[in-house]
């Protein structure tokens, strides 16, 4: 389904450019899935410094890096700062890579099911489409008998990536093998 349309705007959703100060809080939601998921391979939380360096990096390199936060209502609750972010870092190391990246598209768990993950995913593409990239892939974690797709699945097919490819097996967390589902989106596309 290339083309498809970004979720319709929430006016109670900020997407904004990460900031160094986001660095602890980013650390802290990404750690909770580290923690307590299969949905990265990552084994130990990486610190509020590696975030903030990660922030730095993706700058320096042009290259998006985006939170959302959740204003507070009318009564003045219910706000939250960096709610989930979205991030791209380089595919692989080797040089003829260097116009394919990553995403990682997170949420904090009180804060899913508002169509957060489609607004940053949107904004990381869209801020994509200003850079030199040319393709952006996605590693998606599933169980190997998933009769469903994930919701990371899901917000991606719906933003016009494809399932180019599933490895069975390659990961082993929270004492399970865990198949991966490569999906991918040509930035260059036409529609």
């Amino acid at each position: 389904m290339t083309g498809a349309a970004a979720p319709p705007d929430r006016p109670d959703v900020v997407v904004r450019p990460a900031e160094e100060a986001d660095a602890p809080r980013i650390a802290d939601v990404f750690g909770g899935y580290v923690l307590a998921s299969i949905a990265t391979f990552v084994e130990d939380p990486p610190s509020a410094e590696v975030w903030r360096e990660r922030i730095v990096a993706a700058r320096e390199h042009k290259l998006p890096f985006v939170v959302a936060d959740l204003p507070p209502g009318p009564s003045g609750s219910g706000g939250l700062s960096v709610a989930g972010f979205a991030a791209c870092s380089q595919f692989r190391p080797h040089a003829a890579y260097r116009y394919t990246v990553e995403d990682s598209v997170y949420i904090a768990p009180e804060a899913t099911g508002r169509g957060l993950g489609g607004r940053l995913l949107s904004a990381l593409v869209d801020g994509l489409a200003h850079t030199d990239m040319r393709q952006v892939v996605a590693v998606i974690a599933t169980l190997p008998d998933a009769r469903h797709d994930t919701p990371s699945i899901v917000l991606h097919r719906r933003l016009g990536f494809e399932v180019v490819g599933r490895m069975p097996a390659v990961g082993y967390k929270q004492g399970q093998w865990v198949d991966t589902v490569i999906m991918q989106k040509d930035l260059q596309a036409r529609p």
